[in-house]
């Protein structure tokens, strides 16, 4: 059994390293989580708790960590507790978000970004530069963001109906549209909204 966890873990060959003294670095902290994670795995759990895992790791660490979690999380429950929201998004299926105590959401991450339809976004890239005052005949926008590359982020509740004129004023316009998207809410702005 040990020798599977080690094996899931990434870690079977270093199976016979001694780790444990801080003065001698023989695992990388990648290395060192996994391995925390796996002593846990040994006990066989039914759920295993696994609180910000990847906090003072670098970028390739990260993803090692992630992909770990995600495949226990095929065959066990595992709870995940972070506040970086972009990590939650990126392994999770279902959140819970708590704010002062209270559990304010507890959903598929899938259906929180559906069912929050305070704010949706449409996204729209441009072949032409066009300044960002060319959209302020769009409607239903609260607000419209300009980012690079002839690329703009509008904020709407009517995603559909913004799509349809922006269409149309492309037509209008002989402008040519290399993208139109209607974009979820990320969980950091579900979460804000809930939460403040």
């Amino acid at each position: 059994w040990v020798m599977k966890v080690l094996n899931n873990l990434g870690l079977a060959e270093r199976k016979d390293l001694k780790v444990g003294n801080p003065l001698q670095k023989t695992i990388s902290g990648g290395q060192r989580k996994r391995l925390n994670i796996g002593l846990e795995l040994i006990r066989e759990p039914a759920v295993l708790f696994v609180d910000e895992p990847t906090s003072g790791l670098d970028p390739n660490q990260i993803i090692e960590i992630r992909e770990v979690i995600k495949k226990l999380g095929e065959h066990k429950t595992v709870l995940f507790s972070s506040h970086i929201m972009q990590e939650v998004e990126a392994i999770c299926q279902r959140v819970i978000i708590i704010n002062k105590g209270n559990i304010v959401a507890d959903d598929l991450l899938s259906n929180l970004q559906q069912s929050n339809t305070d704010n949706h976004f449409v996204s729209i890239q441009f072949k032409e530069t066009i300044s960002v005052e060319s959209l302020n005949g769009i409607s239903d926008c609260t607000s419209i963001k300009s980012l690079p590359n002839s690329t703009f982020l509008l904020e709407t509740d009517n995603p559909e109906k913004v799509r349809k004129q922006l269409l149309e004023m492309s037509l209008k316009n002989n402008l040519n549209i290399i993208s139109l998207n209607s974009e979820k809410q990320n969980l950091e702005t579900i979460f804000k909204s809930l939460t403040t």
